[in-house]
């Protein structure tokens, strides 16, 4: 039976850490580096449980959440806060996207506060609802809202009001 749960976490785990990445990684403004210990430590979380997890309704939102509050809590404990840099270093070619649009919006997302950015990356991103993004967050649902607000009103600020130059046709 053990084989048949490690079989099945070793396949969850394979389909589900490059969406964990990415969500990671917008969670950190791109630190790649911290995103993929952040996804690390959500799918060591998720191995320790996996008896429990499987059995949930759905086992990718549970692993959200687990990546969710393992940022949020590694903001709290940072002792010794990092600067960010404005190169992003290890970025692999976009093949085909617009790689300035991309670094501009994780710029500006990593001048979002911790809490600000997870909302907007769980909102808009993971495409959850307030209340979801409220359970994930350990906050009420108010607080979501408010949050989700003042953060899109901070990308708008840091983006410029006129974003037609960003949108696609």
């Amino acid at each position: 039976m053990r084989q048949v749960r490690a079989d099945e976490y070793a396949e969850f785990a394979a389909a589900r850490a490059r969406h964990l990445y990415r969500s990671a990684c917008l969670l950190t403004a791109g630190d790649t580096h911290l995103a993929e210990d952040l996804v690390q430590e959500t799918l060591g979380r998720l191995y320790v449980r996996w008896g429990r997890v499987s059995r949930v309704d759905n086992p990718a939102g549970y692993a959200q959440t687990v990546l969710t509050r393992a940022f949020l809590a590694h903001q709290r404990r940072r002792s010794s806060r990092e600067q960010a840099v404005d190169v992003f270093p290890d970025v692999p070619d976009g093949g085909g996207t617009d790689t300035s649009l991309r670094l501009t919006l994780m710029q500006a997302l990593g001048r979002l506060p911790a809490k600000d950015r997870a909302v907007v990356v769980l909102r808009y991103w993971e495409d959850r609802s307030v209340e979801e993004t409220a359970d994930a967050m350990n906050a009420s649902s108010a607080a979501v809202r408010t949050r989700c607000s003042r953060a899109l009103g901070r990308l708008r600020e840091l983006l410029g009001e006129d974003m037609s130059e960003y949108a696609r046709p």
